[in-house]
């Protein structure tokens, strides 16, 4: 199930039947590093700012929000998660907590095959259907997902107490609603290859991903004391939608030659994101049914990139590897806003234009030693040129800036076959359209959020020892780390002084904080005989958050422990049964603040295999003992202390089937292993370990997956 290469931890998804009929925030909780949040926000090692790949390649899917993006992906459909904490030269220097990449399902064996998969539950469904052909020297791949989300309720409630900076004034809020939540998502993939000889090869694909959500906050009753006047109560019902569609284009071109490791590739990606985020507010007095006033805001945006890349590699002797390449982006954001009713005062309808063009330039050496040693320097270097304008004008001077991004690990395989790793690497966070959006979003009129155009990109430095051994039938990995972070982007909590929402707060963004974080992980995997595996992990790390503000009204210091772990099992019965269970453990997390409270979920799924193992049936269950999960969140400052708690209802039962049709060969297509984009794989080949110079830290698979024919398009 667990993996620890030389430079990545694997995930084997596809061995998992717990996440069926779900998505990829499912199959990321069981991830080794990965901690997710109920809203499915990721973080490695309590780091959210990642760089999330699809079949190796990036896609504007995540622009707005990773966890978006990431819902739109089916579970069924993933094969594996790798996990990269400590990148090479060859990767963008973005994703200052690393690289997260997944790879969706391939064929690369001849001959044609369909495969039809489905759920239906309490509170989702899916229907998923894929095909792949291949004879000759061509491929073709074609698929299409959707999933439905309904039934889900929960509540929300929040209470602060906000000082008006200019008065002294104190006002006091209390607010309740009951929430529900409706989604559509839609996949659907069409994959090309061709081999022009048995040295090169060509491959496309070509993805549209769609995604359609509508929350509801009923009944939003807020009472409002400004305790030197009296109080206002008034019930709002909230509307939010939010909509998009991303295409996702890309061309390969590889070259591979007689001489072992040497070659050449390129790539062209197109990607582009159409979202539309709107919301209705409408307000109504507490004693009567009379509409006192409707307010909202649209704010359709664009996100669109731009890619090409050139990459080279070649032996020198027996011992050595080089890599070079250069590589450029160009970026393209819009977003429009519009406001109407009371929010039309607060804030001027306007557009914002935000282009970015992103130039860099890598060499990486590898040099095999004796005794067992492996060292990897690489230098890259990023260019960005930036300009950004209000439809109303300019933004101001926003600065280009260079980057020169150094990395270097040294392995070392002991005599036992164990690996130890030590790894460094300067990384950086550009903020996303989440951050730099000026939409004032205001569905909750009394906690207001506003980007910043203006923000500069974060910087970190990361350090990592790992350990590698078999113990027995036991594999063990243990490592630790010191990540520190300056320029980090962090959150502004400021009461406003406008009348007309009395003791409402606004959170704004700006590049004031310092992060220091200090920890380590273990995890295992282990089978006892031929029936049962066993594998799980636990992630503990302290967590220094300061944003060196020199005002004392806004100046913030916080740390803590930070506890989260994950534990599966699977069991083979008699008869082509099988059962696992799952369980994921979120402890509190250290805000700048304040901190957020801890929860757990847990799942069970039992398959029988029919038709020979061409098909499949199952029964699955979450969370069947705690039907309601409870997040409260605590925040306080000397002009505000805020207490909010958000309910789930994620009690959920399910069924879901597989049937596959075709036969395939066993001769595999020729291999060409495509390296072609930002995220190229190392050595390993991204989860194979042929062409490794030094053996991963772990019992490898017996026999190592094949490269997809044509990466299925990045995710929709």
């Amino acid at each position: 199930m667990i993996e620890e290469l030389v430079d990545r931890t694997v995930y084997n998804a596809e061995n998992d039947e717990t996440t069926r009929g779900g998505d990829a925030t499912d199959v990321l909780r069981r991830v080794p590093l990965l901690s997710l949040d109920l809203d499915g926000n990721v973080s490695v090692r309590g780091n959210q700012n990642i760089k999330v790949l699809i079949n190796n390649k990036p896609s504007t899917i995540t622009a707005g929000s990773v966890a978006d993006g990431l819902r739109q992906l089916p579970a069924d459909q993933i094969r594996r998660v790798e996990v990269i904490t400590s990148p090479s030269a060859k990767y963008d220097a973005e994703g200052a907590g690393g690289i997260i990449n997944i790879v969706t399902k391939g064929n690369a064996l001849r001959g044609g095959q369909l495969a039809l998969d489905g759920s239906g539950g309490t509170r989702s469904g899916t229907l998923n259907l894929n095909g792949g052909y291949r004879t000759g020297r061509m491929g073709f791949a074609l698929g299409g997902f959707g999933r439905a989300g309904y039934n889900t309720p929960g509540s929300f409630a929040n209470e602060q107490l906000t000082t008006n900076p200019a008065t002294g004034a104190q006002t006091r809020t209390t607010q309740a609603a009951d929430t529900r939540q409706n989604q559509l998502f839609g996949r659907y993939t069409l994959g090309w290859d061709f081999d022009l000889d048995p040295h090169q090869g060509l491959a496309a694909s070509l993805t549209y991903g769609t995604r359609n959500a509508t929350t509801y906050q009923d009944g939003l009753a807020t009472a409002t004391t400004e305790l030197a006047t009296g109080r206002r109560n008034s019930v709002r019902n909230v509307q939010l939608t939010d909509e998009s569609g991303t295409v996702d284009a890309s061309l390969a071109y590889t070259r591979t030659y007689a001489v072992p490791q040497r070659e050449l590739s390129a790539l062209a990606l197109y990607s582009r994101n159409h979202r539309t985020y709107a919301f209705t507010n409408d307000t109504y007095a507490a004693s009567e049914a009379s509409q006192l006033g409707r307010s909202g805001n649209d704010n359709p945006s664009t996100n669109q990139e731009i890619t090409a890349q050139l990459d080279y590699q070649t032996p020198i002797g027996a011992r050595q590897l080089l890599e070079i390449g250069a590589k450029d982006i160009q970026r393209r954001v819009r977003s429009d806003y519009r406001y109407y009713g009371q929010l039309a005062s607060l804030q001027a309808n306007n557009s914002f234009i935000y282009r970015q063009q992103v130039a860099a330039a890598y060499a990486a050496y590898t040099l095999s030693l004796p005794k067992g040693f492996t060292l990897k320097p690489g230098l890259r270097y990023e260019y960005t040129a930036l300009a950004a304008d209000f439809g109303t004008g300019p933004v101001g001077d926003i600065p280009n800036y260079g980057l020169l991004v150094p990395s270097v690990s040294v392995l070392r395989k002991l005599g036992n076959g164990n690996v130890l790793k030590l790894a460094y690497n300067r990384r950086l966070q550009r903020p996303s359209l989440q951050f730099l959006n000026p939409n004032l979003q205001a569905a909750n009129p009394l906690v207001q959020t506003q980007g910043n155009p203006a923000l500069r990109p974060e910087y970190t430095h990361n350090y990592e020892l790992g350990y590698g051994t078999l113990l027995g039938p036991a594999n063990l990995n243990f490592s630790v780390f010191a990540r520190h972070t300056t320029g980090a982007i962090q959150s502004v909590r400021t009461p406003l002084t406008d009348a007309t929402y009395p003791g409402a707060v606004r959170i704004d963004y700006l590049n004031i904080g310092q992060e220091n974080a200090y920890g380590g992980n273990a995890f295992f995997s282990l089978d006892v005989g031929s029936k049962l595996s066993l594998s799980g992990g636990l992630d503990l790390y302290y967590t220094v958050l300061q944003n060196n503000v020199a005002d004392p009204l806004y100046a913030a210091r916080h740390a803590g422990w930070v506890l989260g772990g994950r534990l599966y099992g699977s069991y083979a019965l008699p008869k082509g049964w099988n059962v696992q269970l799952f369980s994921f453990y979120r402890g509190q997390q250290v805000q700048l603040q304040g901190s957020q409270s801890s929860f757990a979920l847990y799942s069970m799924s039992l398959k029988h295999d029919v038709a020979g193992k061409k098909g499949s049936l199952g029964l699955g269950a979450e969370n069947f003992f705690s039907p309601t999960n409870a997040v409260r969140t605590d925040l306080a400052s000397p002009l505000l202390s805020q207490q909010s708690t958000t309910v789930q209802h994620l009690t959920s039962f399910k069924v879901y089937f597989s049937y596959r049709i075709g036969q395939l060969t066993a001769e595999p297509r020729p291999h060409k292993n495509v390296k072609n984009d930002d995220l190229k794989t190392d050595e390993n080949g991204g989860g194979s370990q042929s062409n490794s110079s030094t053996p991963a830290a772990t019992r490898p698979p017996a026999t190592p997956a094949p490269a997809a024919p044509a990466p299925l398009a990045p995710r929709p």
